[in-house]
């Protein structure tokens, strides 16, 4: 089935959803319903979001870490709905999603209802749209990874390297740093 139809199904069924589905996202053939996220998981990515803006705004490159917005990548087949992403607040301003070549960086705050979305499909799916960095946040175990420079391998778009971490590190995305120790675990 081609992208444009997909988005129209992804479309409609949120004009009909109930009202815990919070957003749709689109990886290939597959429509994926995303019910509204747990309150330690939203806290997570309040505090990240809050920490990277401050930083973003001291360096005055009109970068912002935003959270609700879509990235989409038609040519891929591809509609994310990341937990955090840092890209030009200007971006905002037109269309209805962010394209992935403005995003600087994706965050993933993993779910305890569908953690393979954040491990599999968006692990494979952001290197394929061209998103520079993706971190991602696994209270279930306090850990996390950074996974970043995207390649093409015979398997596709893959991310070349990966950095793991445990909370209480410090880590470095691109230009920011991004300090864990007050993550919550669940």
């Amino acid at each position: 089935m081609d992208y444009a139809r997909m988005r129209a199904i992804a479309d409609e069924l949120m004009a009909h959803a109930p009202e815990d589905v919070w957003a749709t996202e689109i990886s290939g053939d597959e429509i994926i319903v995303l019910t509204s996220p747990a309150n330690l998981h939203e806290l997570i990515v309040y505090r990240l979001a809050k920490h990277l803006d401050r930083q973003l705004e001291r360096s005055g490159t009109g970068l912002i870490a935003h959270g609700g917005a879509d990235v989409e990548d038609p040519e891929s087949g591809i509609k994310r709905r990341p937990d955090v992403m840092v890209f030009p607040k200007s971006a905002l301003e037109s269309g209805e999603a962010v394209h992935p070549r403005e995003v600087m960086a994706v965050v993933e705050v993993v779910s305890k209802s569908n953690p393979e979305n954040d491990y599999e499909g968006k692990m494979r799916d952001y290197p394929i749209m061209g998103i520079p960095s993706y971190l991602l946040i696994d209270p279930r175990t306090g850990t996390g990874m950074l996974l970043s420079a995207p390649h093409q391998t015979p398997e596709g778009r893959r991310y070349s390297t990966r950095r793991e971490f445990a909370f209480g590190e410090t880590i470095r995305v691109g230009e920011w740093e991004v300090a864990t120790a007050d993550f919550p675990t669940y």
